[in-house]
Formats: structure tokens, sequence, C-alpha cells
């Protein structure tokens, strides 16, 4: 099982209980097509970048969903023929979340290694020959 985000513009003249109604509606698609919602985040209203389908705002959605490919295509197959929704993108994060997790634990690594003890500089003898 992989891991994506979807993120959803949806019309910001909608009422608040038809959007719980469209949160629910994507969760039972998600979940029949044999995936799970693990987080659903209201983000708010705000100002787009550019006019869609003659809306200057609308309300963001963020679903954080694990499954297969065939889950995101039965998800965005469902979001395409919803009037409520103006713009999605889904994206595959757990490449993401896997490269940040194994950084972590190269740095954790690293810190817990010793400093290695530089030798010491004999008197008399110039520096650069010592750095050799």
């Amino acid at each position: 099982m992989r891991k994506y985000e979807s993120i959803l513009i949806v019309r910001p003249d909608l009422p608040e209980e038809e959007v719980g109604k469209l949160i629910t509606q994507m969760e039972g698609v998600v979940t029949s097509a044999g995936g799970k919602v693990e987080k659903v985040e209201k983000m708010g209203k705000r100002r787009l970048a550019y006019r869609i389908a003659r809306q200057r705002e609308g309300f963001y959605l963020l679903f954080v969903i694990e499954g297969s490919g065939d889950t995101v295509r039965e998800f965005e197959r469902r979001l395409k023929v919803n009037d409520a929704v103006l713009k999605y993108l889904s994206v595959r994060v757990d490449e993401e979340w896997e490269r940040a997790e194994k950084m972590k634990a190269w740095r954790a690594k690293q810190a817990a290694r010793k400093p290695r003890a530089r030798p010491a500089v004999a008197e008399g003898q110039p520096a650069e020959a010592s750095q050799a």
C-alpha cells in the first residue's frame, strides 16, 4: 500500500453540510476501492491565483490516502464527475517520507559517531607538512 495526498478545491459557495457530504462520499469511495483514508483536513477558503469556473476563491480540502493506484484512479474519477469540485491534484508521497526517514537516521548516525582525533603538530615542523 502506498500513500497519496490529494488536494481538492471546492466551490466556495457550497454550504458546510454539503462539504461534509462530499468528504463522507469520498471516504466511502476510497474504502470501497480497498484503500484507507488516514486524514482529511479542511484547509479553509483561500483566494485563487486565477479564476476557475468563474470563481476567485475556493475551499481547500486535503486527503491523505493509503491504497493502490486503482484506488486513486477511482477517487479521481469520482472527483471529475462531481460539479462541486473545481480542481484536484493527487501526489504519491511515500517515497519522500522514506527518503526523509533515511536522512534522519543517517544524521543521527553521524551525530553519534566520535569525532576523529587530529594528529598533533610537532613543534618545529611546518603545518603544511603535517597535513599531507
